[in-house]
């Protein structure tokens, strides 16, 4: 993704990881715990005939070169209490900035695994279309979070550098046509 060039780098901004957690969802869905750590709230999902809502902890953190690092720490499911112990989730994330020819992109890499102990009768269910079902829903999270990320966070970079670094994180509104993650 081509970064459009701003008055203050897209590397100053970058060092700031929680503004990429902001940029990913809309402030109603995530919780600050520490400084690197974040509650993320994601949108409902729908699997086969279940309806359940993940809680993400993640931890978001910067190097000196601005890659922006993200991993899971925790995993909750709301709606659905007895499948939390059958449940787990890994998310790693980078993102970094790199210089073609003058010009700042970014590139990223967002892998997500889920591990399921699936109760029945869905256990009945042949293993491949288990997997089709579950590896299509998680392609289309990742495709929602990445679609979101690449237009909110260029919108918050612009704002905050035109608005001499000072734009408060907590101002962040939901993109128009944006899909809410």
């Amino acid at each position: 993704m081509t970064v459009p060039q701003e008055s203050v780098p897209i590397q100053h901004y970058l060092r700031q990881p929680e503004r990429i957690v902001y940029a990913i969802a809309d402030l109603n869905r995530i919780q600050q715990l520490t400084q690197k750590r974040f509650r993320l709230k994601m949108n409902p999902l729908h699997f086969m005939s279940l309806t359940f809502q993940p809680t993400v902890d993640l931890e978001v953190w910067a190097e000196s070169d601005a890659t922006v690092n993200l991993r899971s720490v925790g995993c909750k499911i709301l709606g659905l209490d007895y499948i939390n112990q059958r449940f787990a989730l890994e998310l790693t994330g980078k993102l970094h900035p790199w210089d073609d020819q003058g010009v700042t992109k970014l590139t990223g890499r967002a892998d997500l695994m889920v591990k399921v102990d699936v109760p029945l009768p869905f256990s009945l269910t042949p293993k491949p279309i288990l997997e089709t079902t579950g590896n299509g829903l998680l392609k289309s999270v990742l495709v929602r979070i990445k679609q979101t990320l690449m237009h909110q966070l260029l919108l918050d970079y612009r704002q905050w550098a035109r608005n001499g670094t000072q734009t408060n994180i907590y101002t962040h509104q939901q993109a128009p046509g944006a899909p809410a993650t």
